[in-house]
């Protein structure tokens, strides 16, 4: 039985690009791009050409992409103007892109009070720019703005509008649930219905995820006809986002309804991106990664009570949908206050320690995390401390550089300027080894003190040399004087390995130190550095 095409159109450079606090540079929107056309997306709706000067420029640049039409947005003409004299039209020829999306009202409530003008009057600029476009020999595709509010409301004129740019040629029709309320039964409907007047090979879904159904909706839409499926990475989008392509892209490949009729222009082998290419958008935009994500978030497949770690060890099916290595993602067996025997020795195996189950370490270790978490400590995302609590019980590591004490301080100068510094007594071989350092906060101050005399530490300078810490975080854990504070941190290296450790003191200062130790006592273990004498 032969498959039908789904078509995937990526916007994550123009819809969403709309989400508060995004803001795209070109650099970010050809590193993004890239590796859309990598993934193998059939479509890149680049931006806005004339809307804002960076979306201009990127248009005006020249991509070679292997797999991917890069698709030009914009809106109809404006009512008076002839689609040869809009500026915004002649900016869409300019861009010289192979394909075209043009925006337009399909219910009647916007043309009355958005737009101002008369319900015969947006049909012909639907109609006089779909005709624009299709003459200039472009891939022209409608996107009829809240075409499912408006069908609700007036169908025989939503109808009216997707079919004006039908008639003229227009290659797709793509129904835009603009404000996100409509449910997954009612797309469903509509969409059989709609594909009766246009054939359903040239109808898109494109879906905004406000009731959280952007995914169901949009899988409805192509169970009932719609063959070109819009969304973003990540679900970005404006207000509350679009439907999610990482989600999206994997359930037509995995899930039988979907897999066993439908074929994208995605290879098989590019499932394997998908992770990578979620977490290389919260990298350009420079925030935490949603841990949530279905099947790319890294808790998707973390198992946290002893009784599902348990049932994964017999068989991952147990609590797993799919295999995580189907979409370049990974199992993480989480150690908690809920962990039993099974999550512990799980974990250990994965950091290669192996020990028999009935050592009495285990148990131990088991404890002592438990006792841990009681005061404050989290191992949920702090796998490097984990490592080292585990190996420091078992005995296998080593003591590495000693410091013997510290102080830090903060003062504001004249100018208002607040300046840390820190001096710490670090102690290697036996030697004794004064450091200082300023900050611009007293964590970076104490780090700085240590890494800016690495030269000075002997036999592990050049274990060191390369150490970044990437991000800090502090959580007030209760209120009062006696509050604890919990202090995480993230830390990097040359090649690119990150790890996270973690501290916990009622004072902050203490906390950081902690937590900064266990980042250079990671580093120089998984380094193989030696112990000191």
């Amino acid at each position: 039985m032969s498959k039908e095409r789904l078509y995937i159109f990526d916007t994550t450079l123009r819809d969403g690009a709309q989400t508060q606090g995004v803001d795209f540079s070109i650099e970010d929107k050809e590193k993004i791009a890239q590796a859309l056309d990598n993934l193998g997306v059939d479509y890149i709706e680049g931006g806005w050409p004339g809307a804002n000067p960076t979306d201009t420029e990127f248009f005006q640049k020249k991509h070679n992409f292997k797999n991917a039409k890069l698709t030009s947005f914009g809106m109809t003409k404006k009512t008076g103007h002839s689609a040869n004299n809009d500026t915004g039209l002649s900016a869409l020829l300019n861009s010289n892109t192979p394909a075209v999306c043009l925006v337009g009202k399909s219910w009647d409530f916007h043309v009355d009070v958005a737009l101002g003008i008369s319900k015969k009057e947006n049909i012909e600029n639907i109609s006089e720019s779909t005709k624009h476009f299709v003459k200039a020999k472009k891939e022209f595709m409608f996107d009829a703005e809240h075409f499912f509010d408006g069908y609700k409301a007036n169908s025989k004129y939503a109808l009216e509008c997707i079919k004006a740019a039908f008639d003229q040629g227009a290659r797709w029709i793509v129904l835009c649930d603009t404000n996100g309320g409509t449910l997954p039964h009612e797309v469903s409907k509509i969409v059989s219905e709609v594909s009766k007047i246009v054939p359903a090979e040239n109808l898109g879904i494109h879906a905004h995820n406000d009731t959280g159904n952007a995914v169901a909706n949009s899988l409805a839409a192509v169970l009932s006809g719609v063959r070109q499926v819009q969304g973003t990475i990540n679900g970005l989008g404006e207000r509350c986002g679009n439907a999610n392509l990482m989600s999206l892209i994997p359930t037509f490949f995995l899930k039988k309804d979907f897999s066993l009729n439908f074929e994208t222009g995605i290879k098989v082998s590019n499932l394997e991106k998908l992770t990578q290419c979620s977490r290389l958008l919260d990298e350009v935009l420079n925030r935490k990664p949603n841990m949530h994500l279905p099947y790319v978030g890294a808790a998707a497949f973390s198992h946290k009570g002893g009784l599902h770690v348990s049932a994964v060890q017999k068989d991952p099916k147990t609590y797993e949908h799919i295999d995580p290595k189907e979409v370049g993602n990974n199992r993480n067996i989480v150690i908690s206050d809920q962990s039993g025997k099974s999550n512990i020795i799980s974990r250990l195996k994965t950091i290669n320690i192996n020990i028999d189950e009935n050592d009495s370490k285990i148990k131990k270790l088991l404890n002592e995390v438990k006792d841990r978490e009681f005061i404050g400590y989290s191992y949920d995302g702090a796998d490097a401390s984990f490592e080292l609590l585990a190996r420091r019980i078992i005995g296998e590591i080593p003591r590495y550089i000693s410091i013997n004490q510290y102080d830090v301080s903060v003062k504001k100068d004249s100018s208002g300027k607040i300046i840390s510094s820190a001096k710490a007594e670090l102690e290697v071989d036996g030697e004794k080894i004064v450091c200082e350092g300023e900050g611009n906060g007293p964590v970076n101050a104490l780090d700085n003190a240590i890494r800016q005399n690495v030269d000075r530490l002997a036999k592990y300078s050049k274990y060191l040399k390369d150490l970044k810490l990437v991000d800090y975080k502090v959580r007030i854990l209760n209120t009062g004087t006696e509050a604890v504070t919990r202090v995480s941190i993230e830390s990097t290296d040359a090649k690119g390995k990150n790890w996270f450790t973690i501290g916990v003191s009622t004072n902050i200062i203490d906390a950081s130190f902690k937590a900064l130790v266990d980042s250079l006592d990671y580093k120089l273990f998984k380094d193989n550095a030696p112990a000191s004498l």
